[in-house]
């Protein structure tokens, strides 16, 4: 992936190699190719895994790959711990002789310890960093987020740590290794769970869309046309949100009077809510919380987010052209804005379409 629409770009001038697979790093380096850097992926004659398994080189490619690198001023990978030292491109074999560069990597369970050896996968990282005991119905088992929560916020903590690497080299001239485990981040979310353990001394335990401590907070709520997602625990966000809805009465009953009390009384309080809001139209009653001052959200299905709509930027999609296909995909870009970087559409490289191009101008160098 080669971005030449960097010019004016925060990271116009860094190239970044990208050794990756899946999810974690090549998500990583499209933000920095976002960003400007013009990233190059290096990838096995049949792809990396996310098209086929596999990744070898003979003794010409080695050595070619090895330049490459040598001549980056990043270099992303997320092989298995020891596959890349193999064939010489490891942190420890590159970095003495590229005292400059900034080398990121991201490991399911480390590079060291019997874990080490244990493919990374999100899915692992879910189950074992406690995030899928805290997910989905206490009566049933415990539930895997949705999509691939842990690659997705790896990737973010690998740019992130890259790009302190890349400020701190600007101070002292002298690269550094980022070092990224599925494990760390997994748990590294849960800070606020973990807050509430040390805390309380009670291992927290999954219990649905409810918070345990407080209510109503992220309940759902279906009304005759949809379902809308509400929080209202503070006291006078509650007391606020039986005037609105015109059931007053609920803020001063005994059993919903306090936040203990909502608490212990929960699935009463769920079925009086339930019975007062059941007769709108979710949007209706969004709209209507909303200008009581109360958290609420429609609960939507993917094919209802529309850029422009429900606060959503207008220019958040932009258009991707992957080789082999007819027409573009529109895909969210960077979800943050800076004055000097425009959301624009971009099109992937296929396997092996710029590999002449790298090698000239390595060659050239």
């Amino acid at each position: 992936m080669i971005n030449t629409h960097g010019a004016k770009k925060p990271l116009a001038g860094l190239r970044i190699l990208e050794i990756g697979q899946f999810i974690a790093v090549p998500a990583a380096a499209q933000i920095l190719s976002d960003l400007g850097a013009n990233v190059i992926k290096l990838e096995p004659p049949g792809g990396d895994a996310a098209r086929q398994a596999g990744w070898s080189a003979d003794a010409g490619q080695r050595q070619q790959a090895r330049r490459l690198a040598l001549s980056c001023d990043v270099v992303l990978a997320n092989t298995r711990p020891g596959a890349l030292e193999k064939v010489g491109l490891g942190a420890e074999q590159l970095r003495p002789e590229a005292p400059r560069l900034v080398y990121g990597r991201v490991s399911g369970f480390g590079h060291s310890g019997a874990f080490s050896r244990r493919p990374g996968f999100d899915a692992a990282a879910q189950a074992e960093s406690g995030m899928m005991s805290l997910n989905g119905d206490p009566a049933q088992d415990p539930t895997r987020v949705g999509f691939t929560v842990v690659d997705i916020l790896a990737s973010d903590m690998l740019t992130m740590g890259v790009l302190a690497a890349l400020l701190q080299r600007g101070v002292t001239g002298a690269g550094d290794l980022v070092d990224v485990t599925l494990i760390d981040v997994a748990v590294y979310a849960l800070a606020a769970p973990w807050a509430q353990y040390q805390q309380t001394g009670t291992v927290p335990l999954r219990q649905g869309n409810a918070q345990p401590l407080v209510a109503p907070a992220a309940d759902i709520i279906t009304t005759h046309q949809g379902q809308i997602i509400l929080s209202a625990y503070m006291q006078t966000h509650f007391v606020r949100l039986c005037e609105t809805i015109g059931r007053p009465e609920l803020a001063t009953d005994e059993r919903f009077a306090s936040n203990a009390a909502r608490v212990a009384n929960r699935p009463a309080l769920l079925e009086a809510l339930h019975q007062a809001m059941s007769h709108f139209a979710a949007e209706t009653l969004v709209e209507k919380l909303t200008e009581g001052g109360i958290v609420a959200g429609v609960v939507r299905a993917m094919a209802d987010v529309q850029p422009g709509r429900g606060g959503v930027s207008a220019d958040l999609f932009v258009a991707r052209q992957a080789a082999g296909r007819a027409a573009p995909v529109r895909l969210p870009a960077l979800p943050f804005g800076l004055a000097s970087v425009r959301r624009e559409a971009g099109r992937l490289p296929g396997l092996g379409e710029h590999t002449a191009q790298v090698l000239a101008e390595l060659d050239a160098r």
